[in-house]
């Protein structure tokens, strides 16, 4: 019998998954880290026993050495094959990634095919020429509407510039008089009246230059 098939590995060996191939090598990880903790404390009760009786019986002392060297031989072959399993786990973790992310690639691209699988380049680019005119059309219909109406209302331009150039000269005069000061409101006639020699009094003052000059002939 040959070795692969004494550990299950014949021809005829039913293939497993790459996470069942994951799964069984982590439990072998699993285990041979248990036997790691075993040997090592196989190896530390040696070394007590070799300490105990090393002074009082060597032959005792150095059969625990020799148990002792067996077990670390042990132990570094373990160590050896955990690093081994490991590279190995860490190999198969990756091609499953990759695996994986190649299957979701394919099926992608299975999908992308479908969806275009109905549609023709040059149908699609008369759609969006089609789409093109049409949003010029739109934008056109746009500035039409936008723009205002002009309609005809029967009042004659010249007659506009004519009243316009009255008004424009209506103003410059306005403008020359605030500037000339010279203004249309007639000054105010006065209001008081102004004082007069009294009637009685120039009758007196004439009554006595009369009796004087009689005075003076007689």
């Amino acid at each position: 019998m040959s070795i692969a098939k004494f550990f299950g590995f014949g021809k005829n060996e039913k293939s497993i998954t790459p996470g069942e191939a994951i799964q069984k090598l982590r439990d072998t990880e699993e285990m041979l880290c248990k036997k790691q903790d075993f040997l090592e404390k196989k190896i530390d009760q040696e070394i007590s026993l070799a300490k105990q009786h090393g002074s009082k019986n060597k032959r005792v002392a150095l059969q625990a050495l020799k148990r002792k060297k067996r077990y670390e031989k042990q132990l570094q072959q373990i160590d050896g094959t955990l690093s081994t399993i490991e590279m190995q786990r860490e190999a198969l973790e990756s091609a499953s990634t990759n695996t994986t992310v190649l299957q979701t690639m394919n099926e992608a691209a299975k999908a992308l095919r479908a969806a275009h699988q109905d549609m023709d380049v040059d149908k699609v680019h008369d759609m969006m020429d089609d789409i093109a005119e049409q949003q010029e059309v739109a934008h056109e219909i746009s500035e039409a509407i936008s723009n205002p109406v002009a309609f005809g209302d029967g009042v004659d331009e010249d007659d506009l510039l004519a009243e316009l150039e009255e008004l424009e000269q209506e103003a410059l005069d306005e403008k020359l008089l605030e500037t000339t000061g010279v203004t249309d409101e007639l000054p105010e006639v006065p209001s008081a009246i102004p004082e007069t020699v009294p009637k009685k009094k120039a009758k007196e003052d004439y009554d006595d230059d009369l009796e004087e000059l009689a005075a003076w002939a007689s």
